[in-house]
């Protein structure tokens, strides 16, 4: 586990944006296998997941179409929309990091920029987008070195609207769980999308990581 570690911590700053592939060699390497691929989430686990929503971003409770603000959020009573975006994204992640098998810990960090849902009076009229954006990193719980350089992500998914809302209350689809499972999905194919090429004849079998793709937009 330490090997891969230490591979991983050496080559992921390749893997910030673009694809890109990386030969290792040792100097005595006297012929070539067959590569050997692994997805990202075959090399590490999730051990902690860290969410940062700070109280500078600005919060409006407005009766409008479209808020000017960072965090508009009518999924839940009115209460803490702070903490209760945090705990949208605490569950999504965690979902995210479910899926992840390696031996190799890693703490995920997000660090939210906004959270702009829709308001009742969108989501009962014309609908519209829930727009979320987000930096997102993994790194190396003990050193904090980054195994995933922090990127942002915008993850926005389309809102139902009129008697597309109320059917999906009527099913139980509120507009918390479907952004909830939505981030999941966003965070896990962010992950779980890098591939790891193990080199034909590499010291110490370290491990060389191209870029991710997932389903949200980086940008």
């Amino acid at each position: 586990m330490k090997m891969i570690k230490a591979a991983m911590i050496a080559v992921l700053g390749f893997s910030v944006s673009g694809c890109a592939s990386l030969d290792v060699a040792t100097r005595n390497a006297s012929f070539a296998a067959p590569q050997k691929s692994q997805t990202l989430n075959q090399l590490v686990g999730v051990s902690e997941v860290k969410v940062n929503v700070s109280r500078e971003l600005r919060v409006s409770e407005a009766a409008l179409f479209y808020p000017v603000a960072d965090i508009v959020w009518r999924g839940e009573e009115r209460g803490d929309r702070y903490e209760q975006v945090s705990a949208i994204f605490q569950e999504g992640a965690t979902r995210a990091g479910s899926t992840l098998t390696g031996e190799a810990k890693a703490r995920l960090e997000i660090d939210v920029l906004r959270f702009h849902a829709m308001t009742d009076k969108a989501r009962y009229t014309v609908g519209g987008t829930h727009s979320i954006s987000f930096v997102m990193s993994l790194k190396d719980p003990e050193t904090g070195v980054d195994l995933i350089a922090p990127r942002k992500i915008k993850a926005d998914l389309k809102g139902y609207g009129g008697q597309d809302a109320l059917a999906a209350d009527a099913r139980g689809e509120t507009q918390k769980i479907r952004i909830t499972q939505h981030l999941a999905n966003v965070i896990r194919a962010e992950i779980a999308g890098g591939v790891a090429v193990e080199a034909p004849v590499v010291a110490r079998n370290a491990i060389a990581l191209p870029a991710s793709a997932g389903t949200g937009i980086i940008y």
